[in-house]
C-alpha cells in the first residue's frame, strides 16, 4: 500500500479487489459487447454490456427474479444453481439476439475460472441460444449437470419448460 505524499494511490476499485483494470482494458479494446456473468449468494446475473465513453451501458439484463417473474422458473428452486445459471444465460442471449446483438465476449470479473462452474453454465446457455462467444469446449459443464439430473427429475422438467417459455417470449 502506498504511503507518503509522493506515493500514488491505486484506483479505489483496484484497492478493494473489485476490478482488474488490465483485463478490462483488453476486453474494451476488442470493441465488441461484453457478456457479463456474476454469481451472487442468491442468484446468477447475466448482462450484455457495451462500452460508451461516458460509461458502460447495460443493453440486456436477466437475473433470478426475471426468471421467476417472466419465464416461469419455479419459485422454490435455487436461482443460482448450474441449471438456473444455464437458463439465465440462455434467456439473456435470446433477448440480446432480438435486440440485434449476435457477438460478445465473456466477462467473468474476478470469479475463479474453474471448468464446469456456474459461470461456464451461463456461457453454455448463451452459446446454445445462438450468441457467438469465443470459448473452449473443455470448460463447459456436462449436459447432466445443465439439466439438473444430479439434483432431481423436477429440475430437468423445469429447465425444459422454462426454455420453452423463453422461446415463446422472444419469438
Amino acid at each position: 500500500m502506498a504511503h507518503g505524499k509522493n506515493q500514488r494511490l491505486r484506483f479505489k476499485r483496484r484497492r478493494n479487489g473489485e476490478t482488474d483494470y488490465r483485463r478490462r482494458m483488453k476486453m474494451l479494446r476488442g470493441g465488441s459487447a461484453r457478456a457479463v456473468v456474476r454469481v451472487t449468494n442468491t442468484q446468477t446475473i447475466c448482462q450484455l454490456v457495451s462500452y460508451q465513453p461516458t460509461g458502460d451501458s447495460i443493453d440486456v439484463s436477466v437475473d433470478g427474479r426475471t426468471l421467476v417473474d417472466k419465464f416461469g422458473w419455479p419459485l422454490d428452486v435455487s436461482r443460482k444453481s448450474t441449471s438456473a445459471s444455464y437458463i439465465s444465460g440462455y434467456a439473456m442471449a435470446k433477448l440480446a439476439m432480438t435486440a440485434g446483438h449476435n457477438k460478445a465476449i465473456l466477462d467473468i470479473g474476478l470469479a475463479a475460472s474453474t471448468p464446469g462452474n456456474r459461470v461456464f453454465a451461463a456461457l453454455k446457455g448463451m452459446i446454445d441460444a445462438g450468441l457467438e462467444i469465443p470459448h473452449g469446449e473443455d470448460v463447459l459443464p456436462s449436459d447432466d449437470r445443465i439439466n439438473g439430473s444430479h439434483i432431481g427429475d423436477s429440475i430437468a422438467k423445469a429447465v425444459e419448460s422454462t426454455k420453452k417459455s423463453i422461446e415463446e417470449a422472444t419469438a
